[in-house]
C-alpha cells in the first residue's frame, strides 16, 4: 500500500500521538545543525576562538555516543513514553540554560546535557511512532524520515533567523518548541508495550565482536570525521552573516534529505550498496578537497553539494549496520552509532586546531578528504565480510526495521 494515498493508512491520517512525536522529532533534529550559522556570532559574543566554540559539537556528540549504550537500557525498563518525556525535559532545561551562558565553558557543558536528552529522545521516537501509527509501519517510517530531513534542513535556518538578533535566541527558541512537544506527548501519547527482554548496557559493545558490523562501524567512523568537519568547521571558512550561512546549510540539508530518502535506495537497487558507498565516499573526498582549495563561491557550492553525498552515505551505512550481523537490529545499530558518534565529537575538536597548528584553512579539509578515502578503503578491504548481506539484501531494509539514520 502506498503510504501517501488517501486511505486510512495515509501518512496524513495519523493519530494525534504520532503527530506530536513527529513534530518533536523535527525540533530534535533541528538541534544538530542549529548552531551552524551562529558559530562566528557565539565566538564574538563570548570572546572565544573557533576551536573553543567548536567544542559545542564535541561535547554534544561525545555524550550522544556514550548515551547510545544507555538509551536501550533505560527505555526497556521505564517504557518509551517516559523515555521520550525524560529526553524532552533534559533538552528543554539544557537548551534554555545554553541561552543564559556567560562563558564558552558554560555553553559547552550545557550542550553536553542537551546531547544526553536528545539521544534519549531520538533513539526512542521512531519505535514509538511505529507503535502508535495507523495503517502499518510504511506511513509511519515515511513520516519519521520526513521529520528527520525537515529537521536537518530547518535547523540552520532557525539558527539564522533567530541568531541574527542574538546568538542566545536560537537556544531559547528550541527550549520553547521542545516544551510544546513535551506537553503534546504528555497529553496525546499513551505508554507503549515494553520489550520482552531488557537490554544490557554491554549488549551493543558485544555486538561489535561481529567482524562485519565492526567493519561497518570502522568505515563509518572515518566517514563521520569528514561529515562533521563540513558541519562544524565550514561556517568559519565561509565567514558569512547568519542569514547567508543559514541559507547555505538549509540548501545542504534539503539535498541531504532528498538523497537520503529518495536517491540512495534507487542507486542501491541499481549498483549495489558497496559500490554506491565506495563511489560516494570518493566523491565526498573530492568535494571537501575542492571546498578547501577553491575560492569563496566554490566553497559555498561544495558545501551545499556535500549534502547529497552525505545523504547517500548515511542511508547506506545504516542499511549495512542493520543487515550485516545477526544481532538484534536495535542492538547492532546502538553499537554502530556508539563508534561513529565518537568521530562526530572528534572532528569539531581537531579541525580548528589543525588550522591553528598549520596556519592553513586548507589542511583540515585535506585531512577530511583522507578520512573519507580511508572509509572507502575499509569497505574495499573488508568487502568479503560485507558482501553477502550488503549486496543481496533489498534496499529499504533499514527503513522497514524502523531505525533512522541518526538514531539507535
Amino acid at each position: 500500500m502506498d503510504p501517501l494515498d488517501a486511505g486510512s493508512g495515509s501518512i496524513l491520517r495519523q493519530p494525534k500521538a504520532v503527530w506530536a512525536t513527529a513534530g518533536a522529532s523535527v525540533v530534535a533534529f533541528m538541534g544538530i545543525g542549529l548552531v551552524d550559522p551562529i558559530l562566528p556570532s557565539i565566538a564574538s559574543g563570548l570572546d572565544a576562538t573557533a576551536g573553543q566554540v567548536s567544542l559545542l559539537f564535541t561535547s554534544y556528540f561525545l555524550i550522544t555516543a556514550v548515551a547510545m549504550l544507555l538509551t536501550g537500557f533505560v527505555s526497556s525498563r521505564i517504557g518509551g513514553r517516559k523515555t521520550l518525556l525524560l529526553g524532552l525535559a533534559l533538552v528543554v532545561v539544557f537548551a534554555g540554560l545554553s541561552g543564559t551562558s556567560g562563558s564558552v565553558g558554560e555553553l559547552v557543558g550545557f550542550r553536553a546535557g542537551w546531547g544526553l536528552g536528545n539521544a534519549l529522545f531520538v533513539s526512542t521516537a521512531l519505535a514509538v511512532i511505529v507503535g502508535a501509527a495507523a495503517g502499518g509501519s510504511a506511513a509511519a517510517i515515511l513520516l519519521y524520515e520526513s521529520a528527520l530531513g525537515l529537521g536537518m534542513a530547518c535547523g540552520p535556518l532557525l539558527g539564522a533567523l533567530l541568531g541574527d538578533a542574538s546568538w542566545r535566541y536560537p537556544f531559547f527558541g528550541t527550549a520553547f518548541l521542545m516544551a510544546v512537544g513535551f506537553l503534546c506527548i504528555a497529553a496525546f501519547l499513551k505508554e507503549q508495550p515494553r520489550p520482552a527482554r531488557r537490554t544490557s548496557l554491554l549488549d551493543p559493545v558485544k555486538a561489535l565482536g561481529h567482524g562485519g558490523l565492526a567493519s561497518v562501524a570502522a568505515s563509518a567512523f572515518f566517514y563521520n570525521y569528514t561529515f562533521f568537519t563540513v558541519l562544524a568547521f565550514t561556517p568559519f571558512v565561509l565567514d558569512m552573516s547568519p542569514y547567508r550561512s543559514g541559507a547555505v546549510f538549509f540548501a545542504w540539508g534539503v539535498l541531504l534529505a532528498v538523497f537520503s530518502v529518495i536517491v540512495a535506495p534507487r542507486l542501491q537497487k541499481r549498483f549495489g550498496s558497496l559500490r554506491v558507498l565506495g563511489g560516494s565516499l570518493v566523491l565526498l573526498a573530492a568535494d571537501v578537497l575542492e571546498l578547501g582549495y577553491g575560492d569563496h563561491t566554490t566553497a559555498v557550492v561544495c558545501t551545499v553539494l556535500s549534502g547529497a553525498f552525505i545523504g547517500v552515505n548515511n542511508t547506506v551505512y545504516t542499511e549495512l549496520a542493520l543487515g550485516v550481523s545477526d544481532a538484534p537490529r536495535a542492538v547492532a545499530s546502538a553499537g554502530y552509532n556508539f563508534v561513529r558518534w565518537f568521530a562526530a565529537a572528534a572532528a569539531p575538536f581537531f579541525a580548528p586546531r589543525i588550522e591553528e597548528w598549520t596556519g592553513s584553512l586548507r589542511i583540515p579539509f585535506v585531512v577530511a578528504a583522507v578520512t573519507a578515502v580511508a572509509g572507502a578503503l575499509v569497505v574495499l578491504v573488508r568487502r568479503r565480510a560485507l558482501t553477502l548481506r550488503a549486496e543481496e539484501a533489498a534496499p529499504g531494509h533499514a527503513t522497514r526495521d524502523g531505525v533512522g539514520v541518526f538514531v539507535n
